[in-house]
């Protein structure tokens, strides 16, 4: 079971374990850390999801498919390294995966 890293709005950083096959999302609502809210559950229809990405990280996950990007785009909280956790899915290749809950949009 990967381990991702994942920091919270306080700058708390928790290690969570997420099952291969399910998504980064799913892993940090078991964790129950409340700052992602997660609300359309996963459809990647509402970028309550939303995290920044370390770096290092980015060249090691899939692209953004178009209904993400075009979520993302519409967030005053956008970054280059931003993603929706809902639409990163985990496997053993993602151990060490650290994300930021992203603030949420105003």
């Amino acid at each position: 079971m990967p381990t991702l890293y994942v920091t919270d709005w306080s700058g708390t950083e928790h290690a969570v374990a997420a099952r291969a096959g399910g998504s980064v999302m799913e892993a940090i609502r078991r964790a129950e850390i409340d700052d992602l809210e997660a609300l359309c559950r996963g459809s990647c229809s509402c970028a309550t999801c939303h995290v920044y990405v370390e770096e290092s990280w980015l060249a090691r996950l899939p692209p953004a498919a178009a209904p993400e990007v075009e979520l993302l785009a519409a967030l005053d909280t956008r970054r280059d390294n931003s993603r929706l956790s809902c639409q990163i899915n985990v496997s053993d290749d993602l151990g060490g995966l650290r994300v930021e809950i992203a603030p949420c949009a105003e």
